[in-house]
């Protein structure tokens, strides 16, 4: 179930390596470029509430086996695609079919562990979903290298054919309950949520002002807000099965995490949009040299999942969690000082080696003291809420740092950032030398913005209680 999972979350983010390279292939703009990230991560995060009741009623094994069919085919579209509309339209698809496995991981985790047993497992989930974040430009540099950018989606179909033969062998089938599914709640979530973003990310292009006859940019993101609001009232009001179960709320340490993993979505998903293009269009990078510029976050995380797992066993995590995201802090600041024109590329390694030490902390340890209390029949749901979160993190991440990108180089230049494409000869990497410094300064004041929120994360972090020394909730018996 990892493997899957690992290869959807690779995709949130391998496309940020990519992204000067679609723009240039597609010939296309660099807001419509990112829009192709933005796409994927709305089409994943609305539905997660939904699938994991799905899960819980269906079975969680047969809706990640659908899930990885839908990623896998839409995965192939998105290679073949011959313009940026297909792309987008792909990607799409692409969320869909990660929002119906996402949450069945994390759910089986919650129900097949006892909670005093299961921190090495969730150590396993969450730094698999951080090294993912980490492993896609890495990935994503050497193939676009060695193919172009669409072997970043084509690799995906053996990965997912590997992954549903494993999975139809050897996930458990468990026990399934009925359930009634609040569509209001998922037609208010979703609609308010895509009106949100888009106004967010193409404000810029429209100038803040007017879309299309008496629709505006502000009239969009005020009438996101109040859906999400309606949204939030009738999750409250329902007496039936709401979306979102209120009482996994009582739980104090699952409120703080979900708050909590907002930022972190946030955070991870805005930091690599500016870095991936201050190290191909301002130091002249190959995607390659660029995606190995991460290569010590990658190695890091990796390397002490298995010792951070077996202390917050054994442990108390809610500290860890802390120390975790304060790492990821000091990297993002030591990337914004560093990122200039003449930047020593060994002090951006070090940068990169602090952001790895600090995913390293954070995704398995806040993952285990948020779900520690869960009972077994709310781990879909609860799962549902939780990946929602830290996707609704991630998208609103990728449209905010898309706006504050384009007007930081519409401050430095004075023209659009959609005309960026043009400043160059062509290549990506090419960027002329009087503009490398503009650049390259409003890439670094990008980082600004997850840097606070991740500061955020932190203070909402100190909140966490100490798990209790004793649970009832413990694991529930499967059929293979």
């Amino acid at each position: 179930m990892v493997l899957g999972f690992f290869m959807i979350l690779v995709d949130t983010t391998i496309v940020s390596v990519a992204n000067p390279s679609i723009m240039q292939g597609l010939e296309t703009t660099m807001t419509a470029t990112l829009w192709a990230t933005s796409a994927y991560l709305l089409a994943y995060a609305v539905p997660l509430l939904i699938t994991g009741r799905l899960g819980d009623r269906f079975g969680p094994r047969r809706l990640y086996l659908i899930g990885l069919v839908v990623f896998t085919l839409a995965s192939l579209a998105c290679g073949m695609a011959p313009n940026i509309e297909v792309l987008i339209g792909a990607r799409v698809a692409q969320g869909l079919g990660a929002a119906m496995l996402t949450p069945q991981t994390m759910a089986v985790i919650t129900r097949i562990f006892a909670p005093r047993e299961r921190g090495s497992a969730m150590a396993i989930w969450g730094v698999t979903a951080g090294v993912a974040t980490l492993v896609g430009p890495i990935l994503g540099g050497f193939l676009i290298d060695a193919g172009g950018w669409e072997w970043i989606f084509f690799v995906n179909i053996p990965v997912g054919v590997i992954a549903f033969v494993l999975a139809l062998k050897y996930v458990p089938k468990l026990p399934t309950s009925a359930h009634r599914f609040d569509w209001l709640g998922v037609a208010l979530s979703g609609i308010g949520m895509l009106l949100l973003v888009f106004g967010i990310q193409e404000g810029e292009s429209y100038d803040w002002g007017t879309i299309a006859g008496p629709i505006t940019v502000p009239m969009l993101i005020v009438a996101g807000v109040v859906l999400l609001t309606l949204f939030v009232l009738w999750q409250w009001k329902q007496k039936g099965e709401p979306l979102i179960p209120l009482r996994v709320f009582r739980d104090r340490n699952f409120s703080v995490g979900t708050a909590a993993i907002v930022t972190v979505g946030f955070a991870v998903t805005a930091q690599s949009l500016p870095m991936m293009f201050y190290f191909q269009l301002v130091l002249g990078l190959t995607p390659t040299e660029s995606a190995l510029m991460l290569a010590p976050m990658a190695v890091l995380s990796i390397a002490l999942a298995r010792p951070v797992g077996l202390f917050i066993d054994r442990g108390e995590p809610r500290r860890v969690a802390t120390l975790g995201m304060a790492l990821v802090g000091v990297g993002l600041a030591m990337y914004l000082v560093l990122m200039r024109p003449d930047a020593s590329i060994w002090l951006l390694l070090v940068a990169s080696a602090v952001l790895g030490l600090g995913n390293a902390f954070m995704w398995g340890p806040l993952a285990s003291i948020t779900t520690f209390g869960l009972a077994p029949e709310l781990a879909g749901a609860g799962s549902g809420v939780y990946n929602t979160s830290r996707q609704v993190g991630a998208v609103l991440g990728s449209a905010a740092i898309t706006v504050l990108m384009a007007a930081l180089l519409t401050v430095q230049f004075g023209v659009k950032a959609a005309t960026m494409g043009e400043m160059g000869s062509g290549k990506v990497g090419a960027l002329p030398a009087p503009l490398r410094e503009g650049f390259s300064t409003a890439m670094a004041h990008s980082l600004i913005l997850p840097l606070a929120v991740i500061g955020l994360g932190i203070v909402v972090s100190l909140l966490f209680g100490k798990r209790p020394v004793k649970s009832d909730t413990g694991p529930v018996r499967v059929n293979p």
